[in-house]
């Protein structure tokens, strides 16, 4: 059996184990696959397994060997499922995997938009405080998160979670999802009722044509004056440059994202150094646990694929 890990750089820097790949055959790791170099490299392959390495048509039609793709990822738009159907190719995901992480990152922008960390440290290490006249200098806003509204558009298990999470905060929580949902203390609403009411808007929605540029110029207008907005999601979810221009404007009080339309952020990203926009470069689901808890998923995948029990097929 001939294995392809396509993009190990996205996984690991040396910190995980991948013995149990080379156990099953001879194994090839490449840190990142250009799109050019896909269809060379997974040619003679019989499992594919990659994170962000888009294989399409073009790119596996020659693998003639190919049986399984397996995602380091829970979403799969970069894979191209209507083919995978067409040859039998199962491609499995790894659902579930990020749920607490990039809930703890929602809140950790969230908090960092609201208690201003960063800033007022800064304050601290420039000497400011050694100069004030009174005991607590507070020259920056602040804002308590009780009795706040935030709206989390996309109800799966990392909306959830984010949910227990407000609850816990004293948030008043509402909650847009295209499919029916129910929560103990989340009202479920109308998405511009979210969008009118929400002190704080959180992004968990997957990337598809319906959620693409969901957050643009018409849907900003409809939320509040000095709202804040959170992307952990996906990158084209939201309309930068709409994005940029109302957190110029005052109209929202800033944002914090963990996502971009393109990545690595290009040289032109429009949120590129706005005061009030704070960027992680797609980090929430990169602890190490979360990580080993990925690969056991991925893993797992596999046996079940190799022991005729495919679970997680998004291609079926």
């Amino acid at each position: 059996m001939k294995i392809t890990v396509t993009d190990i750089d996205t996984v690991t820097k040396g910190d995980l184990s991948f013995e149990f790949l080379e156990q099953l055959g001879e194994t090839a790791y490449y840190g990142v696959t250009a799109e050019n170099q896909v269809a060379e490299r997974i040619k003679d392959s019989d499992i594919v397994l990659c994170n962000k390495t888009i294989l399409n048509r073009n790119n596996l039609k020659n693998a003639k060997n190919l049986k399984y793709i397996g995602l380091f990822a829970t979403g799969y738009n970069n894979i191209d499922i209507d083919y995978c159907r067409e040859r039998g190719i199962a491609v499995c995901n790894a659902p579930c995997y990020s749920t607490d992480s990039v809930a703890q990152l929602t809140f950790a922008l969230i908090l960092e938009l609201t208690n201003r960390v960063c800033d007022y440290r800064s304050l601290v290490d420039k000497g400011d405080w050694k100069k004030s006249r009174t005991f607590s200098m507070f020259p920056i806003p602040l804002m308590e998160l009780k009795g706040k509204t935030i709206g989390i558009i996309g109800f799966g298990s990392i909306g959830a979670k984010t949910a227990e999470i407000a609850l816990a905060f004293g948030m008043r929580v509402l909650a847009f999802n295209r499919s029916p949902k129910a929560a103990r203390g989340v009202e479920f609403v109308t998405q511009e009722t979210l969008l009118s009411q929400s002190d704080i808007v959180t992004l968990h929605c997957p990337l598809n044509e319906q959620s693409r540029n969901l957050i643009n110029k018409d849907t900003i207008s409809k939320m509040k004056k000095g709202a804040y907005l959170i992307n952990t999601a996906r990158g084209p979810v939201v309309d930068e440059d709409a994005l940029a221009a109302a957190l110029k404007s005052g109209k929202l009080a800033g944002a914090g994202v963990d996502v971009l339309c393109t990545e690595p952020m290009s040289e032109d990203c429009p949120l590129y150094n706005i005061p009030n926009c704070i960027i992680t470069p797609h980090i929430a689901w990169a602890g190490l646990e979360t990580r080993e808890r990925l690969l056991g998923i991925v893993f797992d995948n596999i046996r079940g694929f190799l022991g005729g029990n495919v679970v997680n097929n998004v291609a079926q």
